[in-house]
């Protein structure tokens, strides 16, 4: 991480100079986290939320995420949800004392931030649609079914994901240690963040079983989700002023990351530059 760690006088001088190099363009922080209570993903982060010493932690990043100052919130809770959202963000900000578990990291550092920044409302942006992402595994531990498209490159993408990248393959092997600041710092990375676009779609586009087109088509789903995430967001009401903070998993980030990049109404800020301590 030190190559991202620097005194706070430069990181403050950093983050001018971004703000001052940017167009007129709504103004977004879109970062990428692992789900901090229950989620039914296929890759789990180890985290007590229960615990002192991971409260501390997130307020502490809180802090340092409230340096962008928000003026809009989104998290990774269905639009339908909101009004149970807010009533539960409308409580904590009544009673800071003890953060809200209830929606996990959307609740406990998103309202947190929130509170930070002088937020009045959090937004929910999800989408819920039905996928597989485990079809290749499930054809290639079955004994009836072959994988007629590319195995080679699937189970390469399943058993090394960061077979061209030594370095960051090390650092990945070492995640468990990280502090969760630490942790954010490693999955927000680029590379890591084509790593989840990879690993949760499109190495699917490498699996099929006879002409057909299972892989593809399961990837197909979740491009449609995230780009109805996309959509949602774009439902919100927003000024050329405003500045958006997004907390989602790390394979939404990663394909909003895409979308932000090409749109004419957005202006990503570099995540890293607000991930340090």
């Amino acid at each position: 991480m030190s190559s991202i760690i620097s005194c706070s006088c430069l990181s403050f001088q950093k983050k001018e100079n971004i703000e001052e190099s940017t167009d007129s363009k709504i103004k977004v922080l879109n970062l990428g986290t692992f789900h901090f209570g229950y989620t039914p993903d296929a890759n789990k982060t180890s985290f007590d939320e229960h615990s002192e010493s991971a409260k501390r932690e997130v307020r502490a990043l809180a802090k340092i995420i409230a340096e962008f100052k928000p003026s809009i919130i989104c998290v990774e809770t269905l639009p339908e949800k909101d009004s149970v959202l807010n009533a539960a963000y409308q409580a904590f900000l009544r009673n800071p004392k003890d953060l809200n578990l209830q929606f996990g990291e959307s609740s406990m550092l998103g309202f947190e931030v929130g509170r930070l920044a002088g937020v009045d409302k959090i937004y929910g942006i999800d989408n819920h649609m039905g996928y597989n992402y485990s079809v290749g595994d499930f054809i290639e531990r079955s004994p009836d079914y072959t994988n007629s498209i590319d195995p080679k490159t699937y189970l390469q993408l399943t058993q090394e994901p960061f077979k061209d990248y030594p370095e960051l393959a090390k650092r990945e092997e070492g995640y468990d240690q990280l502090s969760l600041l630490g942790k954010l710092q490693l999955i927000n990375e680029p590379l890591h963040l084509d790593y989840s676009i990879n690993t949760n779609a499109d190495k699917l586009l490498y699996v099929g079983i006879g002409d057909g087109f299972e892989g593809p088509d399961n990837a197909a789903r979740f491009y449609h989700r995230n780009m109805k995430i996309f959509a949602n967001l774009n439902r919100i009401p927003m000024q050329p002023d405003d500045r958006v903070f997004i907390l989602m998993g790390t394979a939404h980030t990663a394909f909003l990351r895409e979308f932000f990049r090409r749109s004419p109404k957005f202006k990503m800020c570099n995540t890293l530059d607000y991930l340090e301590p």
